[in-house]
């Protein structure tokens, strides 16, 4: 991904295409994602979702130009659709988080810093008190908040989210929205989001792309799922 000038979109993806092992999995995709929206992409399974995720962030070779217009620290935070997690490993969620905010190693301790803004950080999240659960017993709707609570930490530009509500309950759905709107709104955070719930993608989405492999339909969110 290269940076752009100051445009009122923060992401501009021109003529995208991708091959993988001579099969083709997106073909002259362009979209452009409005800073201080949430954009949600959606489609069938094998549309080329994720794909285009794994293109942005630059995971996977591409055709075409991904330009992105940063404003302030140029951070992407991402929460991928799947995480896999050692089950014989004994790492606590404090242990997880601590990693990337503090020097020393984490079998070392945590230091108080890291330990209070790691507490904040699960509680913006709806896990209060989960600092010394083990990696390995928590629910997959659990871990998925750790992850985003990683991804809101430091605040990035652009959240990227892969089918982020898969393994939640309806409170737990209900608490994400929130999460988002608060990030959106109160935080100026653009959200790109994956998802399969046309719902919630109607009811708080600014714009959708809808994609099978290309784009078949880009727009307001009544107008895109019509």
């Amino acid at each position: 991904m290269s940076a752009g000038a100051i445009s009122p979109s923060i992401l501009d993806v021109s003529n995208l295409t991708v091959r993988i092992d001579g099969q083709l999995l997106l073909s002259d995709v362009s979209l452009s994602v409005a800073r201080g929206t949430l954009h949600a992409i959606v489609g069938p399974n094998g549309a080329g979702k994720s794909t285009l995720v794994y293109a942005v962030l630059g995971q996977i070779p591409f055709e075409g130009r991904i330009l992105a217009h940063w404003r302030r620290n140029g951070r992407i935070g991402y929460v991928p659709q799947s995480f896999s997690v050692d089950r014989t490993l004994p790492v606590t969620v404090e242990d997880f988080l601590a990693l990337t905010r503090q020097n020393r190693p984490v079998c070392f301790g945590v230091g108080r810093a890291a330990a209070r803004r790691i507490a904040a950080m699960l509680d913006r999240v709806g896990l209060a008190g989960f600092e010394q659960r083990q990696l390995s017993v928590l629910s997959g709707g659990e871990l998925r908040r750790v992850l985003l609570a990683h991804a809101l930490d430091p605040l990035p530009e652009l959240l990227i989210l892969d089918e982020p509500a898969t393994g939640l309950d309806q409170t737990a759905s209900q608490w994400l929205e929130d999460v988002l709107l608060a990030a959106r709104d109160r935080d100026d955070v653009t959200v790109l989001m994956v998802s399969h719930d046309h719902e919630r993608v109607k009811r708080h989405g600014d714009r959708v792309t809808v994609l099978d492999r290309c784009v078949v339909a880009d727009g307001a969110p009544a107008d895109a799922l019509a």
